[in-house]
């Protein structure tokens, strides 16, 4: 009797799983929210036997008049086959100027269209004074899945690992109840949405704070054209021939 009643639970526990998953809902297109938190105190820290008495005096001044972490908010418009993310203008236009160190400047510099269907993207981004129009493949990221998870914006993630470009380690939270590969900035390649980013070593994370499930007409994905034409590899030569200021900078403009 007991195992006819234990047989009969499992049958009901695994008809109740397969209804669940049957009715599970998908978010494939729709607006995230996401939040840049930037650790200035780190970011603005002169290196280790720098002599540069101006940066000091600066990091010295910001530290005793400003918050640790500066805060900057954008938009993730997306649907199965493309995505656009656009940073908020007003958070960046609060920085404009102003000395930021080897760290590069904080700001969002970067408006991406990607569409995912042909792997490829288009980003205006703003280096030195000047507009450059990106347009390249995305980027291949050999992402590493790991066990770990948490909840982010009210969905379940799961943790990947990787290295781009030679030396920046990143920390993505993607989930697979959102199956669009695409990502904030130009992270994709995950088999789900990624809803946080985290680079350590450069003192910056991207994290979703909000997900609207909606459809987005295709006239809010806009494909950025006012810039100076580029690709990632002619960009990439035009700031190393740069002064040393922005050599140092290379890796926050490449992103």
């Amino acid at each position: 009797m007991k195992n006819s009643i234990t047989i009969l639970s499992i049958l009901l526990l695994s008809g109740v799983d397969k209804a669940s998953a049957q009715f599970a809902h998908f978010t494939n297109h729709g607006v995230i929210e996401f939040e840049k938190s930037v650790n200035m105190f780190a970011v603005l820290k002169p290196k280790e036997g720098d002599d540069n008495v101006f940066q000091k005096a600066y990091y010295e001044k910001y530290r005793s008049s400003q918050p640790q972490f500066t805060k900057f908010r954008s938009k993730l418009l997306f649907d199965q086959n493309k995505s656009y993310f656009q940073p908020n203008q007003e958070d960046n236009d609060k920085f404009k100027g102003g000395f930021w160190g080897s760290g590069g400047n904080p700001t969002q510099i970067n408006e991406v269209f990607t569409n995912l269907t042909q792997g490829v993207f288009t980003t205006k981004k703003a280096v030195f004074e000047d507009n450059f129009i990106v347009k390249d493949s995305v980027r291949k990221i050999d992402w590493k899945i790991t066990s770990e998870v948490r909840e982010i914006a009210g969905y379940n993630c799961r943790r990947a690992n990787a290295l781009i470009m030679d030396s920046i380690y990143v920390v993505a939270f993607y989930t697979d109840e959102i199956p669009v590969s695409g990502g904030p900035e130009s992270f994709t390649g995950l088999p789900g949405m990624i809803l946080g980013i985290a680079l350590p070593y450069e003192h910056v994370t991207w994290f979703a704070t909000k997900v609207t499930d909606m459809p987005v007409p295709d006239k809010d994905f806009v494909i950025p054209i006012k810039g100076k034409p580029a690709t990632l590899k002619s960009l990439k030569e035009i700031i190393l021939q740069a002064d040393d200021y922005f050599k140092d900078s290379l890796k926050a403009f490449m992103l």
